[in-house]
């Protein structure tokens, strides 16, 4: 079982430490100190006495210490680009310590608002930091739910230099770290069933307009290129009717696949606490996000195979994204998908409506949906590949990390999708 696999029930524990609290070290070392002097009171000894000191001593020492160790020490966060769920990203924080003499040794760092959608509380720990000079410390996390995570307090903590007491102070820097749903293996039987239309070897269709091959004839017009001028057929067509005959010819793309993601969770169930509530309402919601889970995987996987992939959800209205290929358009995929809410609105039969109502000639239909698949009227709706996150045999095709869960929604409920175009 991988390090970062939790109960799903259960959300990371986010701990935070009071301004000052003394350790279960320095709980003994102080009774050890009062053993110390009531037996010098007990006997009237000098050495007991002069111990007993000392130990006083040590312990102010210690309080004294480590609030200098945190006194005018800055923390800032890095965050990466974006993260997946179940997959370890790495932020990084840079120590600087503005003291002129002292260093800084033995800090830990703690975040307090984002813990609850990672695997584990995000923490770091830097040994030390130089006067006047700066030190970078990584922290590896699992997110454990897509979606937009607000980061904002953290607190530094120190218990230097001998354990006894720890000083915490509490910090703020307002961040956000978009993470993309869980992306596993495509078996390639899915990746078939999304190449449609005519096919040119194994993953390609022509259309016209290109200068790939030939296509049939048309009537050469003004500002069509003359090498496309077929003269053979034109002679013998310019003597009767004066009108030149040219040649049309194709371009080769790949076909083309949108995607309808249906996150369709009735009411009563779209705003449930999963740790408590019934377990089918849990597994309804937990399947809706295993739906977005294999949109995201299918993106992925055709988008690597340059396929041109589009999308179809709901966000409060209905949002598309045009078909198109290339890493930043699967950022634009995943970004949506990132922030997809439940939808207690448009069930599965109007996302379908949506679908074939917007797909042009040469576009593959794929329905994600959480509900077992019925098969949609083929005369009606046209041919529409459908991928049922209920149904084990789909469930196979989709492989995912262990370590990923499907127990908790997006972080964030109401995305903001202005930048895609309603639908219609």
């Amino acid at each position: 079982m991988p390090w970062f696999r939790r109960n799903p029930a259960r959300r990371a524990a986010v701990r935070r430490r009071p301004s000052l609290d003394v350790s279960l070290v320095g709980l003994v070392y102080m009774c050890m100190m009062l053993f110390m002097g009531l037996a010098a009171i007990n006997s009237g000894a000098n050495l007991l006495y002069g111990v007993f000191g000392l130990m006083i001593g040590i312990l102010l020492l210690a309080g004294v210490l480590s609030k200098r160790v945190l006194r005018t020490l800055t923390v800032h966060r890095a965050l990466p680009g974006h993260a997946n769920v179940g997959r370890p990203a790495t932020i990084s924080y840079r120590f600087t310590n503005g003291k002129r003499f002292l260093p800084s040794l033995s800090v830990t760092v703690s975040e307090l608002d984002a813990a609850g959608g990672f695997a584990a509380q995000p923490q770091a720990y830097m040994l030390h930091a130089a006067a006047g000079e700066s030190s970078t410390v990584p922290a590896d996390v699992v997110p454990r739910r897509r979606g937009l995570h607000h980061f904002g307090r953290f607190q530094i903590s120190t218990s230097f230099p001998f354990g006894f007491v720890r000083r915490a102070v509490t910090d703020a820097q307002p961040d956000r770290l978009l993470v993309y749903p869980a992306v596993g293996r495509v078996d390639p039987a899915v990746l078939d069933l999304c190449r449609g239309g005519e096919h040119i070897g194994s993953s390609m269709r022509p259309r016209q307009g290109g200068q790939d091959e030939f296509y049939g004839l048309k009537e050469h017009r003004a500002g069509d290129s003359p090498r496309n001028i077929y003269w053979k057929r034109s002679a013998r067509t310019a003597s009767t009717t004066g009108v030149l005959v040219a040649r049309e010819m194709t371009q080769v793309s790949p076909p083309r696949v949108m995607l309808l993601v249906d996150t369709w969770l009735p009411a009563e169930a779209a705003g449930i606490d999963r740790a408590t509530a019934a377990a089918p309402a849990a597994a309804a919601a937990s399947d809706v996000e295993r739906t977005v889970a294999m949109a995201a995987s299918l993106a992925s996987a055709a988008i690597d195979l340059d396929l041109t992939v589009g999308l179809l959800g709901w966000d409060g209205a209905w949002r598309r994204i045009e078909p198109s290929r290339g890493k930043r358009h699967l950022g634009d995929l995943l970004s949506f998908l990132a922030r997809l809410p439940p939808n207690p609105s448009a069930d599965t039969g109007q996302l379908l409506e949506q679908g074939v109502r917007l797909a042009r000639n040469g576009t593959t239909a794929v329905l994600f949906t959480p509900r077992p698949a019925a098969g949609p009227d083929a005369g009606r709706r046209g041919a529409v590949v459908v991928l049922s996150a209920d149904d084990e045999r789909t469930r196979r095709w989709f492989t995912f990390d262990p370590g990923v869960e499907f127990a908790d929604g997006p972080s964030e409920a109401a995305p903001s999708q202005a930048d895609h175009a309603p639908a219609g």
